[in-house]
């Protein structure tokens, strides 16, 4: 049973409207000020709270103010229930972070349906997702199932690639979203003189084409092709489109799942600028094993071409080999099966990506 915290000072108004949400299913607590109310959601905690703005004691503003001060209450969402009916009201109480905010006097339908739709939103966007292919899909059921979104492709399949397979190119229509659930993928640019600009590596758990998916020109901004045998969940375009512009609450969820590490990213590109090849060298490769990339002695290794590393870390070619062999030497780095690199010191490359 859901609680409901009611704060009203028109002792009639409460009584009825604590009736109808009884009615409704709910557990209310009740209280005739803001000052009683603030106690009361402390100790009752509600899943949602109904108040009156002005009441005695303390108003109904002062009260969602002091909630939201509270870790522990912060996050309950919090509906209006009041007289004054003026736009500024509205904007004050909107501004404050309200959730809603009803003018009396109210249909009794809509109070319930503004508590189901906020307690509905709030349970949503308090679900974790993984970033794997069954939370993916749990993502898209309750997406569906809270905000009665149609989603085009509820049964969302995978399709197989072969290393050296490319899952789509440079300019080519942008019809999908898709997610690595198992391999490696490199993705890549060609600049005018026909050399590849890496854009990025990526591996289990990451999305790839989402800025291809939101760019006006409806095409491929880079190529995506297959490092090792890989698995990738294809999401269609219009299903993307659905979660990005349907429901704000839902994008939000949603952008913040498939939005990878941007923050990695502006990382490296100061490091670009400013470190030494060597600090970029070890960052680079710290960077691929912790993406699952590149293992240690005991496992496969990476088997990356040297252009490809050279290009990841900004420098040419000979230069990323002369660093690979220096790490080489001082036994940060070998060669394992199939003539793979493989990590042998991490603890000796995190002190050069530290460091220098």
């Amino acid at each position: 049973m859901r609680k409901v915290l009611l704060i009203e000072d028109d002792k009639d108004v409460l009584e009825n409207t604590a009736t109808i949400l009884e009615f409704a299913n709910y557990e209310v607590a009740t209280a005739e000020n803001g000052k009683i109310g603030i106690s009361k959601a402390k100790a009752f905690m509600p899943d949602i709270i109904v108040s009156d703005i002005m009441m005695p004691e303390m108003d109904g503003y002062a009260v969602l103010e002091t909630l939201h001060q509270d870790p522990n209450t912060a996050s309950i969402p919090f509906i209006f229930l009041t007289a004054k009916s003026e736009r500024k009201d509205m904007r004050t109480a909107m501004s404050l972070g309200a959730d809603d905010y009803l003018i009396k006097p109210f249909e009794e339908q809509d109070l319930l349906q503004a508590l189901d739709i906020r307690l509905r939103k709030n349970d949503f966007l308090r679900l974790q997702f993984s970033k794997s292919l069954g939370g993916i899909n749990t993502f898209f059921k309750e997406a569906s199932e809270y905000f009665g979104m149609e989603l085009l492709s509820k049964n969302h399949k995978t399709r197989k690639f072969q290393t050296g397979e490319e899952i789509y190119r440079e300019a080519d229509p942008a019809n999908f979203l898709h997610f690595i659930q198992k391999g490696n993928v490199k993705t890549f640019k060609m600049t005018e003189c026909g050399k590849e600009l890496i854009t990025g590596m990526h591996g289990k758990g990451d999305f790839i084409g989402q800025l291809s998916l939101l760019n006006h020109s409806g095409t491929y901004l880079e190529t995506a092709t297959v490092l090792e045998d890989t698995e990738i969940l294809c999401i269609p375009k219009q299903d993307f489109t659905t979660l990005v512009y349907g429901n704000k609450a839902v994008s939000n969820k949603f952008l913040d799942l498939i939005s990878n590490d941007l923050i990695h990213v502006q990382e490296q590109l100061i490091d670009m600028a400013f470190s030494s090849v060597k600090r970029r060298a070890a960052k680079a490769l710290l960077d691929l094993h912790e993406k699952g990339l590149m293992e240690n002695l005991d496992q496969s290794g990476l088997d990356i071409p040297r252009e490809d590393f050279a290009a990841i870390i900004g420098t040419a070619t000979e230069t990323a080999i002369r660093a690979l062999s220096e790490f080489k030497q001082m036994g940060y780095v070998g060669v394992g099966t199939k003539k793979r690199l493989v990590l042998l010191d991490i603890r000796g490359l995190k002190q050069v990506a530290e460091f220098g």
